[in-house]
C-alpha cells in the first residue's frame, strides 16, 4: 500500500475544521441553516451586505453558514485558499471549465474522461470552444495535442474506466511553459490520496457525491483553488448559473467528511485485496488497478499518489455483451448502479450492447467491467466474483 495512515493534520481538518462550537451556540454538531434569505435590521446593513455578498450571508444562492463549513473543510484538506460547493459534480466541472474558457479557445482532455464531461466538451462547440482528446496520458501525447488556441489542459487521474495515470507535476510544468491553465477531476483519489494543488494545478474538482459524502445519499460537487480564481467564479459561473448546494446536502457532506479517513482506508484495503485475487484469473484478460505492480503506471503511482481508492476495472477475455451481462447479473454482493464511493459495492460496464462503435472510438474494451469495492469483507466479495465468473 502507498498509505498506511492519514496524516494527523488531515484527520484534524476533517474531524474539527470549522466546527468551533462557540460559532454555533456550543452545539456538539453544527446545525443546518435551512433558510433561503437572511434578514437585516436596517436597509443600510442590507445594502452593505449586498456589496460584500461573498463574505456576508444574504441569500443561499450565494452563501450559507452550513455550506460554508463544508467549503472550509475541503479547502483546508486540499491545500487550497478557497472552495465553492455546487449542487452536483457536473455543475462543478461546468463552472471550472467555463470560468477558464472563452469563445475560440481549445481544450486538451487527457485520455478517457467521465462520459458526461466528454459530452459537455462536445456541447461547448456551440459557443466556439473546441477540444482534443488524447489517446493516452503521456506527456508526449499531451504536448502533441496542444494547438495555437489551447487554453486548458483537463485531466482525470486515474482516467475513467481504464485507470491510467497522468504525471500531474510534468503536465503542470508543460502548461506553465505555455501559459495554460490546468484543471483536474480528483474524485477517485480524494484530497487524502492526491493533492494536485501542491503540484501547481489551477483548479481541483471533486464530485462530492462519491467518497467525500460516502453514503450514496448526496449529490454535490466542489471546486478548490486560489482565492482569486474562486472569487471570479463566484459572481459568474456560480451565482448566475444558480447551481448552489442546499444546506441539508452540505450538512450531509460535512458529516461524511468526518469519517473519510476511516472509510478510505477500508476502500483501499478491500480494493487491493479484490484486485489481487482477480489478477491471473483464466477468464480475465486484464485487471486495471494502479496499485498492482502489473499496471503500466504503477511506478508513477508510487510517486504521485498517497493511496488507492476502491474503484478499478477488469476486462473479460470473452468480451461479448451477453457474457458481460451474465457475469454482472450473477453477482450477489455488487449492486448494479452508475455511481460509486458509498459503503456498498457496485458494478457497471460501459458496454450496453448497442454502443460498440462508441466503445471503439473511446478505445475501451467491450469486455470491461468497473468494480467499486465498498466496505464489505473482501473475502465475501472475492467469493462472489469467483462464483459470477465461474
Amino acid at each position: 500500500m502507498v498509505s498506511e495512515g492519514v496524516p494527523q493534520d488531515d484527520r484534524q481538518t476533517l474531524l474539527h475544521g470549522g466546527d468551533e462550537q462557540e460559532a454555533f451556540g456550543h452545539a456538539a454538531v453544527p446545525p443546518i441553516y435551512q433558510t433561503a434569505p437572511f434578514a437585516y435590521d436596517t436597509f443600510e446593513a442590507y445594502a452593505e451586505a449586498e456589496r460584500r455578498d461573498q463574505e456576508q450571508y444574504v441569500y443561499w444562492r450565494g452563501t450559507n453558514p452550513t455550506v460554508e463549513l463544508a467549503e472550509r473543510k475541503l479547502a483546508e484538506l486540499a491545500g487550497g485558499e478557497a472552495c465553492k460547493c455546487f449542487s452536483s459534480g457536473m455543475a462543478a466541472i461546468t463552472a471550472a471549465l467555463l470560468s477558464s474558457l472563452a469563445a475560440g479557445d481549445h481544450v486538451v482532455a487527457v485520455g478517457q474522461v467521465y462520459e458526461s464531461t466528454a459530452a459537455l466538451l462536445k456541447h461547448l462547440a456551440k459557443w466556439g470552444v473546441s477540444h482534443t482528446v488524447t489517446a493516452g496520458c503521456s506527456i508526449r501525447e499531451i504536448e502533441q495535442a496542444l494547438q495555437e488556441h489551447t487554453k486548458v489542459i483537463y485531466m482525470e487521474s486515474p482516467c475513467s474506466m481504464t485507470f491510467r495515470l497522468t504525471d500531474v507535476p510534468e503536465v503542470v510544468r508543460l502548461a506553465r511553459s505555455r501559459g495554460l491553465r490546468t484543471l483536474i477531476d480528483n474524485t477517485w483519489a480524494t484530497p487524502l490520496f492526491q493533492k494536485p494543488l501542491e503540484h501547481g494545478v489551477d483548479l481541483v474538482i471533486e464530485a462530492a457525491s462519491k467518497y467525500l459524502g460516502g453514503h450514496n445519499d448526496l449529490l454535490a460537487g466542489a471546486v478548490i483553488g486560489s482565492q482569486a480564481d474562486l472569487k471570479k467564479m463566484f459572481s459568474k459561473e456560480f451565482e448566475l448559473f444558480g447551481a448552489a448546494l442546499a444546506p441539508f446536502e452540505a450538512w450531509l457532506l460535512s458529516r461524511g467528511l468526518r469519517t473519510l479517513p476511516l472509510r478510505m482506508k477500508g476502500h483501499q484495503e478491500g480494493g487491493l485485496a479484490v484486485a489481487r485475487a482477480l489478477e491471473g484469473h483464466p477468464l480475465i484478460a486484464r485487471v486495471n488497478h494502479p496499485g498492482l505492480p502489473s499496471h503500466p503506471d504503477y511506478e508513477l503511482g508510487t510517486r504521485v499518489l498517497k493511496g488507492y481508492s476502491g474503484v478499478f476495472s477488469i476486462e473479460l477475455k470473452d468480451a461479448r455483451f451477453e457474457r458481460v451481462a451474465e457475469v454482472i447479473n450473477r453477482m450477489k454482493r455488487f449492486e448494479i448502479a452508475p455511481s460509486w464511493g458509498g459503503y456498498q459495492s457496485q458494478v457497471v460496464s460501459p458496454n450496453y450492447g448497442y454502443n460498440l462503435k462508441a466503445l471503439e472510438q473511446e478505445r475501451l474494451s467491450p469486455g470491461l467491467i468497473r468494480l467499486a469495492v465498498g466496505l464489505e469483507p473482501p473475502e465475501e466479495l472475492i467469493a462472489d466474483l469467483e462464483e459470477a465468473l465461474r
